[in-house]
């Protein structure tokens, strides 16, 4: 940590991206970054869409903090990357070796990176191609590629798979539980919530773009499908109570990527219910002042990416749910841009 002295990674504001390992150390070869999804929304919006522009802004972040983090949410991503070596102290501790694909699971706010050149940028899945090295502490998760997914769907798994890690363990048989966001962890959430809740719960999303209302709907992921936007409390509140009975949501999942969903998330939720924020937008002010404004007790918790079993849980996600899976592919892998090609083959070397 270059400044300030004695911070820990994450809080820091540059590291030294020296790419010279300890022995507690394995140093990577990265092929791709994955933004976090409120991130690369404002990079998108503020960039106009310019590709070129949006790689430049993260080349000047990386360059001047020796990571990637998210001036503004202060969070960063994930990796894949091949080793390129193992510090000597972690050699016979951990099963790595030379040239295997890994992703890390740890965020890139806290991951000393080089990046040599930026290759593409993929709008529909906030991935980054690039050529550089990276460095995984010794305290770094990290998860081996699945050999039956492609590896741009991994990897878009992994950085969201503490959502429905989170929905496993809040929602119960019979709970009511209310998904707000459709996006990618949204998703993975609304299988998970519909799996735990059982044919006694029932499971509503909030999303605003029509498209994906009606996807959820095709899928059957979803019980009721409100078309509504999350920064209008009082409308979204309102629709919950009606969907429910006047019961509200026992769990609410959070998973925009915007700001100012606090609130509707708060309102519809019962007193003395649970709410997960997941999203990177979630302020603690609004969050906490909000409830408090509003005289509603209920059980707030910052969801983190991770969760013991967390990415186990996601990929078996994607292989009992085969229209899922299909959907994530069609969205998310078969976009302009980038030739994903030779990425999506798992077999594949930089």
């Amino acid at each position: 940590m270059l400044e300030p002295k004695g911070s820990l990674p994450q809080a820091a504001i540059k590291l030294d991206n020296d790419m010279t390992i300890y022995d507690n150390e394995i140093l990577l070869d990265v092929a791709a970054l994955h933004i976090t999804a409120s991130g690369f929304a404002r990079l998108v919006k503020e960039s106009n869409g310019d590709e070129g522009a949006i790689a430049r802004t993260i080349q000047a972040i990386v360059q001047e903090r020796g990571k990637y983090q998210d001036p503004v949410t202060g969070a960063g991503g994930i990796l894949i990357g091949s080793v390129a070596q193992v510090g000597q102290a972690l050699q016979g501790k951990v099963n790595l070796e030379p040239g295997e694909r890994i992703a890390t699971l740890v965020s890139l706010s806290l991951t000393p990176l080089r990046i040599d050149r930026v290759i593409g940028v993929d709008q529909e899945t906030g991935q980054v191609y690039i050529e550089g090295q990276a460095i995984l502490f010794e305290s770094g998760l990290y998860a081996r590629l699945p050999a039956d997914l492609p590896e741009a769907l991994a990897m878009i798994l992994m950085d969201v798979a503490g959502a429905p890690a989170y929905t496993a363990r809040l929602v119960a048989p019979g709970d009511v539980a209310l998904i707000v966001g459709g996006g990618k962890a949204g998703l993975l959430c609304l299988h998970q919530a519909k799996k735990q809740a059982g044919i006694s719960g029932r499971v509503l999303l909030v999303e605003q773009d029509g498209e994906r209302c009606r996807a959820v709907e095709e899928l059957g992921l979803a019980d009721t499908v409100i078309q509504g936007d999350a920064t209008r409390p009082l409308e979204i509140m309102d629709q919950v109570d009606k969907a429910t009975g006047g019961h509200l949501a026992d769990v609410s999942i959070n998973c925009v990527n915007v700001p100012d969903t606090e609130m509707a998330t708060i309102l519809s939720t019962r007193d003395r219910g649970t709410i997960c924020f997941f999203s990177m937008s979630t302020s603690f002010t609004r969050a906490a002042l909000g409830a408090e404004g509003v005289g509603k007790e209920v059980t707030m918790l910052i969801g983190t990416g991770y969760l013991e079993g967390h990415v186990d849980l996601t990929l078996q996600i994607m292989r009992e749910n085969e229209r899922l899976c299909h959907f994530f592919q069609e969205i998310y892998l078969r976009g302009k841009g980038v030739e994903k090609e030779a990425y999506l083959n798992p077999a594949w070397q930089r």
